[in-house]
């Protein structure tokens, strides 16, 4: 009986077992923005909770640009959230989140970027962005002179969702990139480098676009989760998308991927940096203005969140799965050891 007792604790802890490579969720369910570290907005109803539409729970973020919206004075105009993640290098983790482009969405020649992980620099395009251009989404990786490395068509009022799996280093034969679209593999995992330097990265959602775009944009995000296992972001085994464009599973050189360089989001001459004080608890974003003499997120003494007690290894179902088999070992051996010593006696 007091062995039976000891098999049910233990699976009363496989739950929280499991779900402990979750190192972070931005996924809203606080019904605020209490998960994230700061906002880059102009104005309380440019970054909203709302209950509708969401993807997964309770709660969504809907983010309104207006032409002219520009909350840090540099380029293009924006509204996003900012996580200060700190990605280093050598770092590995799955990002899982959904986004949706609701019918109203602008069509434009021109980028419009609505998820990226910016490096600590102040200036300069993003290591790794997702963003519109012509009603196709696009990954870039490396910067304004770096590849897309993956596109498909825009399909309006329907969440995609996205995987993300990312070692971070700025070296072409260790960093690498997957994507999963819509549960989907659609990039498989491709070597590149997915830093600049040394430099670490923090996540931005929301909408960020050329300034040059007229007509209000609105995007919703929802259920992000940072993660070093698959298994906490994707339960469900995935196949293959076939790619327009496969991209095999080795080094690629970055190299300026379009003749246009207006197709794509630029560098920023003005900085990306300078982080508005931190959202607060009641949905009303910080509007403080810009942190006085910042040239990077890092030195704005803002601490990102994490869930107490993650593991940073996801080797906790390797390690529960070796406990049951002990037991159940044990259990067989007694159970052999009994059968023997009835035997005995009979004969």
């Amino acid at each position: 009986m007091k062995r039976l007792l000891n098999v049910a604790a233990l699976a009363l802890l496989v739950p929280t077992l499991a779900s402990a490579s979750v190192v972070w969720k931005g996924d809203l369910e606080t019904g605020n923005l209490s998960q994230w570290d700061a906002e880059q907005s102009v104005s309380s109803n440019r970054l909203l909770v709302v209950t509708s539409p969401v993807r997964e729970g309770r709660y969504a973020l809907k983010t309104t640009v207006r032409q002219g919206d520009n909350p840090i004075k540099a380029s293009g105009n924006r509204n996003e959230l900012v996580y200060l993640s700190r990605e280093t290098s050598g770092s590995e983790y799955y990002y899982k989140w959904s986004t949706l482009f609701p019918a109203s969405f602008p069509i434009s020649p021109k980028w419009a970027l609505f998820t990226q992980w910016h490096q600590e620099g102040h200036s300069g395009s993003p290591p790794l962005e997702l963003y519109v251009v012509n009603d196709r989404l696009n990954l870039r990786v490396g910067g304004s002179s770096g590849k897309v490395v993956w596109t498909t068509p825009m399909q309006r009022d329907q969440w995609n969702d996205f995987i993300l799996h990312v070692k971070w280093s700025s070296d072409k034969k260790v960093g690498f990139i997957e994507l999963y679209h819509n549960g989907k593999v659609v990039l498989p995992k491709t070597y590149m480098a997915t830093q600049f330097g040394s430099q670490r990265n923090y996540l931005k959602m929301g909408l960020y676009r050329d300034a040059s775009i007229k007509p209000e944009g609105i995007v919703y995000h929802d259920g992000f989760v940072q993660s070093t296992s698959l298994e906490d972001v994707l339960p469900a085994v995935t196949t293959q998308e076939p790619q327009e464009n496969p991209t095999p599973e080795q080094p690629i050189d970055t190299a300026p991927d379009m003749d246009d360089p207006t197709n794509g989001p630029p560098d920023e001459a003005n900085g990306d940096g300078a982080i508005t004080q931190g959202p607060s608890s009641d949905n009303s974003p910080g509007t403080a203005g810009l942190v006085p003499g910042s040239p990077n997120a890092y030195e704005d003494g803002l601490q990102p969140q994490s869930c107490g007690g993650a593991s940073a290894t996801g080797g906790t179902p390797l390690l529960l799965a070796g406990m049951l088999s002990l037991l159940f070992l044990a259990s067989r051996r007694r159970k052999t050891a009994h059968a023997l010593a009835r035997h005995s006696t009979q004969r």
